[in-house]
């Protein structure tokens, strides 16, 4: 469930907005939206984990937060990231 180092470089090399980019909104939800992925494809083989169900819960709406936060501040990145990653609005 947690990242493999490698996979976390790539996804930060493709959505880093500058050379030196690791904490941006579009890297953190990027970030995110893996695990996320991750924790879904768990629970098809474990219905009855509720405690990993919450912690899905947070990170879903954390990464909303972060969508909220680029919606109101960065309408262009906001549009770039939703494609990229084909999340729903």
């Amino acid at each position: 469930m947690t990242l493999v180092k490698e996979k976390k470089s790539e996804l930060i090399e493709t959505n880093k907005t500058h050379e030196t980019d690791t904490g941006s909104p579009e890297v953190q939800i990027a970030l995110l939206s893996e695990r996320i992925n991750g924790l879904t494809d768990h629970f098809k083989a474990h219905q009855k984990d509720h405690h990993s169900r919450t912690g899905l819960l947070m990170l879903v709406s954390k990464r909303r937060r972060l969508l909220d936060y680029l919606k109101k501040h960065h309408v262009s990145r906001y549009k770039a990231i939703i494609s990229k990653l084909s999340l729903r609005k």
